[in-house]
């Protein structure tokens, strides 16, 4: 069965015109920094191999293509700011993708961030529910102003910049803050026990009148909303608050700051994992995969004193860094038993 299923890899290479001699990685724009930034030292310390291709495509995005198959047309490696869903998994493996290897490449902070001058709010979890959900609590929702929501915020109008379905960040943003924010609520909770699925839309649909505004896949784009726009209020990963601090002060979320130590201890409550995933089938035909994967797990890349803690990537506990660090060795394949 292994010869078999080797000769078959190897044709899917072997008689193409498109056959690649570098990696080629796709997925969250979140972590995407993080993964250049190893790619280059890739090509710096291992000269002998083409630096890889790294796209900013999405999570989801960047799964679907990872997931569409094996061969020199589908990508080696995908960023992604979530861990990669049951669903997801089962299309790798209807497609013949089936030993995914999953490694934690860090902490990251879904933050909530304003430009430095503007008016300064400490926001909840439930009061982010109730400024963009589409129904919260099953009413249409008719804030206009962050005091419409609560009477301690200013009277500015509810305007929030954040990612797209496909993006990872999108999916932390209804996990962490919304479903949170609109459990607060009891009556909240008494639907969840009627209709889980339909109160959990209710939690996560957010609203398409302009209070809620979609910027697409590039977080930069959304820092320089926030500068042009000093009320407006903006959502992406922590590292890019860090690359920002002359011109973004974050927000505090339950009156917890967006600090590296918070996300660390999961004390922030919108703490979360970002996970590279690989494709171990082509650990063999594409050149590079393992050299990558050691440079990417080293502890002067992705520890506390790394130089991607230099990038704002918040490094995982020591035991999280170590149980990564085999899999990016070994390559052992994720248990799909293990994936919700």
């Amino acid at each position: 069965m292994i010869a078999a299923a080797t000769v078959t890899l190897t044709a899917a290479y072997a008689g193409s015109a498109e056959a690649r001699d570098q990696i080629r990685v796709v997925g969250s724009s979140t972590v995407y920094p993080f993964t250049t930034a190893v790619a280059e030292q890739f090509a710096r310390a291992n000269p002998k191999f083409k630096a890889p291709i790294v796209e900013s495509t999405g999570t989801g995005g960047g799964i679907k293509l990872f997931c569409s198959g094996i061969g020199p047309n589908t990508p080696d490696v995908v960023n992604a700011s979530r861990r990669i869903k049951a669903s997801e998994v089962k299309q790798c493996a209807d497609n013949g993708v089936t030993k995914i290897v999953e490694i934690q490449v860090g902490l990251d902070g879904l933050v909530l961030a304003q430009a430095k001058n503007g008016p300064a709010m400490d926001l909840s979890r439930a009061d982010v529910y109730k400024a963009i959900a589409g129904q919260p609590l099953g009413k249409k929702n008719t804030a206009r102003t962050w005091k419409d929501v609560n009477a301690k915020l200013p009277a500015n109008k509810i305007e929030l910049i954040g990612p797209p379905p496909t993006s990872g960040t999108r999916d932390s943003l209804n996990e962490l803050i919304m479903l949170a924010g609109c459990k607060t609520f009891p009556q909240m909770k008494e639907m969840e026990k009627a209709d889980k699925k339909k109160a959990e839309a209710l939690c996560t649909t957010l609203r398409e009148d302009g209070a809620y505004i979609e910027a697409g896949e590039n977080d930069n784009l959304i820092v320089q909303k926030l500068v042009a726009n000093p009320k407006a209020v903006g959502a992406f990963g922590y590292s890019f608050l860090e690359e920002n601090q002359d011109k973004l002060r974050g927000l505090k979320i339950d009156g917890v700051e967006p600090t590296y130590a918070n996300i660390q201890s999961f004390k922030y409550p919108a703490a979360r994992p970002l996970y590279i995933y690989v494709k171990a089938q082509h650990a063999g035909p594409i050149p590079g995969i393992k050299e990558f994967l050691a440079e990417y797990s080293k502890e002067s890349t992705w520890g506390p004193r790394g130089y991607l803690a230099r990038r704002g990537l918040v490094a995982s506990p020591d035991k999280d860094r170590a149980t990564a660090a085999q899999a990016a060795k070994t390559l052992k394949p994720l248990d799909p038993a293990s994936v919700k």
